[in-house]
């Protein structure tokens, strides 16, 4: 091969590489491009694969236009590419760059669960009513979860609590049956007039079905003044319904046996299946329970009350399986 006629081939690779360059208008014209011209069987590629059959003479002519020619069309394709965003070399695969001229895509939200989105609006609607949210450990003593509640070792009301004890037994360890251990704990350093909602996880060893679970999200209540008495607390619970459920709602307190309060009243509401279903169990403060904590009953007095939330929840949701709240199915959560 002449000298012209080397020059010729690569005039005419330089000219069609640029020209195709600057005419290209995305990366995947751009990458056709290189594959054309330097790729594994690209016109400049097969030129230098060639030059073994060249003489020594031939071989480093060719060989060093060929190598410049190729260096040229790699800076021009790696500008080329800069030029659309991308930073890098030629080896970089489509899934690397990004189009700064494509549409934004909307990012997908996660989704609040139900039970954490009545817990944000029960607690609002009580710190309006000025309670002060208390919270307190899962894993409780046997001191605070049963002895300073009124329910000593072998009275038979422990039977109501079925409870996780951890080993070693002797310790008197449990995962807390309830929130009003933190009743305990907070008048015992508080003095009142005192108005406190204590939410929280609580446990009970018992058969799971649709309306009963090993662990579910309750809220006790307590409110401790001079006079407060049951008139007070009625008032209290159907202005929460009324504001839960942006509805009056049906409300009805019956009689009811807790050992911490005397006495003691369950509160049942209507749903709108015209059924009443329980949903609050409540009571005046013991005298035992206000001395347990050195306060004089015969000076103040107050009611106590506990709720589950996820019964709450399920009500307001229309929610039929309380299971749901904790199989991790993405499909339920997505629906709130």
């Amino acid at each position: 091969m002449s000298e012209n006629q080397s020059l010729d081939i690569f005039q005419s690779i330089r000219k069609d590489a640029f020209g195709a360059l600057e005419e290209a208008s995305d990366f995947e014209t751009v990458h056709k491009i290189e594959a054309e011209y330097i790729g594994k069987s690209g016109r400049l590629t097969k030129i230098l694969k060639s030059l073994k059959e060249m003489s020594l003479a031939e071989r480093k002519e060719m060989g060093s236009t060929a190598n410049a020619l190729k260096k040229e069309i790699e800076e021009k394709i790696k500008l080329k590419k800069e030029e659309f965003g991308e930073r890098g070399g030629s080896n970089h695969r489509d899934a690397d760059w990004i189009d700064i001229t494509a549409p934004g895509k909307k990012i997908s939200r996660g989704h609040i669960h139900p039970i954490s989105r009545v817990l944000k609006e029960v607690t609002s609607i009580f710190e309006s009513m000025g309670f002060e949210v208390v919270e307190g450990p899962e894993v409780e003593t046997e001191h605070y979860n049963f002895d300073a509640l009124n329910i000593p070792k072998e009275h038979p009301a422990r039977d109501l609590w079925d409870t996780f004890w951890i080993k070693p037994l002797k310790n008197g360890l449990l995962l807390r049956t309830h929130t009003s251990p933190n009743q305990i704990r907070y008048m015992e350093k508080h003095q009142p007039p005192l108005r406190i909602i204590v939410p929280g996880q609580v446990f009970r060893y018992e058969a799971s079905d649709s309306s009963h679970g090993i662990q579910f999200y309750q809220l006790e209540g307590l409110m401790v003044d001079k006079t407060t008495s049951v008139a007070n607390f009625k008032a209290l619970i159907e202005q929460f319904f009324k504001k839960l459920f942006k509805e009056n709602i049906q409300m009805r307190i019956r009689p009811g046996y807790f050992p911490f309060v005397e006495p003691g009243f369950e509160v049942d509401i209507k749903d709108r299946s015209d059924k009443w279903l329980e949903v609050i169990g409540a009571g005046m403060i013991h005298p035992q329970i206000l001395k347990n904590v050195k306060l004089d009953p015969s000076q103040w007095q107050g009611f106590a009350f506990g709720m589950g939330l996820d019964r709450i929840t399920m009500m307001k949701y229309k929610i039929d399986d309380i299971r749901l709240f904790h199989s991790g199915d993405l499909r339920f959560i997505r629906q709130f």
